[in-house]
């Protein structure tokens, strides 16, 4: 329980720089470049580049910080799966964003930082953490898994083994034991009774 919890800490930490970045990034571009009055869909297109840089520097400290005990030697495949985790999270955060903003209408700044970062920030913390533990950086990767196909070698030499435990029968047993009907050479056939008559 004390390993998770410093886990956690560890992600909260380094969650914690990585929402000055994005929530830095993100209201630096929606007063700029991508503010609502000029582009319509502004707030997006802002959370979107702020998040990927959040998730570039949330890969950095988590993978040598938070998980480093448990990071695996495949970098582009962690890489791949850290980020299909880092995008769903974002995907939650910019629902929460959308729906805020387009469906109910709150579009000031404080209701698209609420929306996105405070209610769509703690659910996608939640959904990272969940699958960085259990799926990216998971302890069970480092555990031999059974072969699917095992090696001809060890399957030969069970084999083996397995015949030299079976009974060997032996050939005199063979001999020792004729048939029913069968004729062995140089054997007397018993000589018939013939009835005599008076």
């Amino acid at each position: 329980m004390s390993k998770l919890f410093l886990q956690f800490l560890r992600f909260g930490l380094v969650g914690g720089v990585g929402l000055v970045v994005d929530f830095g990034v993100f209201n630096l571009l929606r007063a700029t470049v991508f503010n609502p009055d000029h582009i319509h869909e502004g707030p997006v297109f802002a959370k979107i580049i702020s998040t990927l840089l959040a998730i570039i520097v949330n890969w950095i400290g988590n993978r040598h910080w938070t998980f480093r005990e448990h990071r695996g030697p495949q970098l582009i495949r962690e890489g791949i799966e850290f980020g299909i985790v880092s995008i769903g999270g974002m995907l939650i955060g910019l629902l929460c964003l959308f729906v805020s903003h387009y469906v109910l209408g709150y579009t000031s700044v404080l209701a698209d930082n609420i929306s996105s970062n405070v209610i769509g920030l703690a659910l996608g913390t939640a959904f990272r953490f969940s699958l960085y533990r259990f799926w990216v950086f998971s302890p069970r990767r480092d555990e031999p898994q059974p072969a699917l196909f095992p090696d001809e070698h060890h399957v030969d030499a069970a084999t083996a083994g397995d015949s030299a435990a079976a009974p060997a029968t032996s050939v005199e047993s063979i001999t020792a034991s004729p048939t029913p009907g069968s004729h062995r050479p140089g054997a007397t056939a018993p000589a018939a009774v013939v009835p005599q008559s008076d």
